[in-house]
């Protein structure tokens, strides 16, 4: 497959059905803000556990459908990759699955503690940014509507994975002061 084609050179690109859009477009902007969390949770994946490790592997994978998913105009294409509920679901086991090697959450943290566990709030912003895309998206084009529920659980799934992180690494979390 060869890297360059020229064809973005005038500030347009394909989606999966070859039609032409503006890389403005608010379809490229969602599935390129999820490119971003995509490489966010890569710089991470070499966190030191290997459980963590794992499930960013996967995610980056689920992030993989998604853009494919959101670079098909055509919702029906059942040949095309989709986000599906099982996606969504597995999130929730590991969230389910990591709450019980944390404290309780009694009020709202600073996003920081250690490098891992800064970078996966980090990867949570921007998540969350991904979402708001996909939404804003929505509101003009129709989207699987799996993709924003996956991405307002991964953003979850993200910041579950930093205190994970933070504690076993024996960071104390901050509460901001009001």
């Amino acid at each position: 497959m060869k890297i360059y084609t020229g064809r973005g050179d005038e500030g347009m690109t394909d989606l999966r059905d070859m039609s032409r859009v503006s890389k403005t477009s608010k379809r490229i902007e969602a599935y390129g803000t999820v490119d971003e969390v995509n490489s966010a949770i890569g710089v991470l994946r070499s966190s030191g556990y290997d459980d963590v490790d794992d499930q960013l592997r996967e995610i980056q994978n689920h992030l993989h459908v998604i853009q494919a998913d959101l670079a098909n105009p055509d919702t029906d294409d059942e040949d095309a990759p989709h986000m599906t509920a099982d996606a969504t679901d597995w999130l929730e086991t590991v969230i389910d699955g990591h709450d019980g090697e944390l404290e309780p959450l009694e009020s709202f943290i600073l996003p920081s503690g250690s490098e891992v566990g800064a970078r996966l709030h980090q990867a949570r912003s921007v998540c969350r940014r991904a979402e708001r895309r996909c939404v804003e998206l929505a509101s003009d084009e129709p989207i699987n509507a799996e993709v924003v529920t996956y991405l307002n659980r991964l953003s979850d799934a993200l910041f579950t994975l930093a205190r994970l992180v933070n504690a076993r690494e024996g960071v104390t979390e901050e509460s901001p002061e009001y």
